[in-house]
């Protein structure tokens, strides 16, 4: 009876390792998680600091009388360059947070099964307490005594054994169990502290882009203090947007030709169809998350506020938000996505049949030349970069390389 009594408490012992076995499985496997989404971070740290780095540079340059001596518009597109790179850091933040909440997330789980490894480890200890409280504690040569052969005395020693490598282990198991639950709340908690360092550095950083963005504004305001100079820039403003336009009606005719040339090599005209980019013709709004009521300025020629002078407007402005989504108005190919000191950062869509639209003055572009775009998929983020006063985008419609009121086709 005393034998079967412990072999049920050996069978009990094995089966909690085997269980315990698989708890180090599940945690291995979330460990290989947290590894990939640490060096997530890591690699997003040294794309931080490489930020950090070129924002010294320009720093360093506006620091010297060369800065000084620019013209105000190239001024401004020294200070564009110092925004893009804070609103690139916010961007390197914000995901940087994402993948510090998924990991505290993983740790959490490490916690939870560390913990629940420790309570049964706790039970099976104080099973086994309280079995040998209860039945009184059985002497090795007692169960040696009682052997009826000597190949039955070489067993027991063996079985003697077990039960003094169990008990062991259930001890040892129980503090490790105990370790590792404490290694992984800590774990844990110094994630959290990482965390929170980075949403603090995040608010420094939207401060200091709020004054990045105050001081490319008073560069502006300054430019358009008196008539000669807000004279001077609208005409370089106007003859940069017509050198834009004969560069778009120059793409989009490369685009057709190329179009032509991969339909005459299609062995069907079904083939030809496909190889075309269309869009629907009808543009949805390119700033979900502004209304038509925040069109600031329409298309076509205004009198201008203070010095009534008539000057051309080549689309709307929609107020926006700085960072704000720009979605592409329909299906098409992007055939410009650059930065020049008029329109700052700015897209060109090709949509077929002779329409293109432009988005203009973004704080950063998400789309590259040739590459396809959906209707409603966002292309850049809102900003001031160029000649502009404020967040907003700066949106213009062509059909056959004549810019149109966008509104006839939102």
């Amino acid at each position: 009876m005393k034998s079967k009594r412990f072999a049920r408490i050996l069978a009990v012992i094995l089966a909690v390792l085997m269980a315990f076995s698989l708890i180090y499985s599940a945690i291995a496997s979330l460990t290989a998680k947290a590894v990939a989404t640490q060096a997530e971070i890591d690699r997003l740290r040294e794309e931080k600091r490489e930020y950090e780095r070129r924002k010294q540079e320009i720093q360093s340059r506006i620091n010297t009388i060369e800065f000084e001596r620019m013209t105000e518009v190239a001024k401004k597109q020294v200070l564009d360059d110092r925004i893009m790179l804070t609103g690139m850091e916010i961007d390197n933040i914000n995901e940087t947070i994402d993948y510090y909440i998924t990991l505290i997330g993983e740790k959490e789980i490490e916690v939870a099964i560390a913990q629940n490894r420790e309570n049964a480890q706790l039970q099976l200890f104080r099973t086994r307490v309280r079995d040998m409280e209860e039945n009184g504690v059985i002497t090795y040569l007692e169960i040696l005594f009682d052997s009826t052969s000597f190949s039955d005395m070489l067993a027991r020693l063996d079985f003697i054994s077990d039960i003094m490598r169990a008990d062991e282990s259930i001890y040892n198991n129980l503090i490790e169990a105990r370790n590792a639950t404490e290694a992984a709340r800590d774990a844990l908690e110094a994630t959290k502290l990482e965390l929170e360092e980075e949403r603090v550095e995040k608010q420094q950083k939207q401060e200091e882009l709020e004054e990045q963005l105050e001081q490319a504004n008073e560069l502006i305001d300054t430019i358009e203090a008196t008539l000669e100079t807000e004279n001077a820039l609208y005409l370089e403003t106007y003859a940069e947007a017509q050198r834009i336009q004969a560069e778009i009606n120059a793409k989009v005719e490369e685009l057709r030709r190329e179009e032509e040339r991969r339909a005459a090599a299609a062995a069907a005209a079904a083939a030809a169809s496909a190889n075309r980019v269309q869009g629907t013709g009808v543009l949805r709004w390119p700033v979900p998350s502004s209304g038509r009521d925040m069109i600031t300025s329409g298309f076509g020629t205004r009198l201008h506020p203070v010095y009534y002078v008539y000057r051309f407007h080549s689309g709307i402005d929609i107020g926006a938000y700085h960072g704000a989504d720009i979605v592409a108005a329909d299906r098409g190919t992007v055939i410009t996505s650059d930065y020049n000191s008029s329109y700052g950062n700015y897209v060109v869509i090709s949509h077929g049949n002779g329409m293109t639209t432009l988005y203009a003055h973004m704080s950063s572009r998400r789309v590259s030349v040739n590459q396809v775009v959906e209707r409603g998929q966002v292309i850049g983020l809102v900003g001031s970069t160029g000649v502009s006063t404020g967040p907003h985008l700066h949106f213009e419609v062509s059909i056959g390389g004549q810019r149109v009121d966008p509104q006839r086709y939102l």
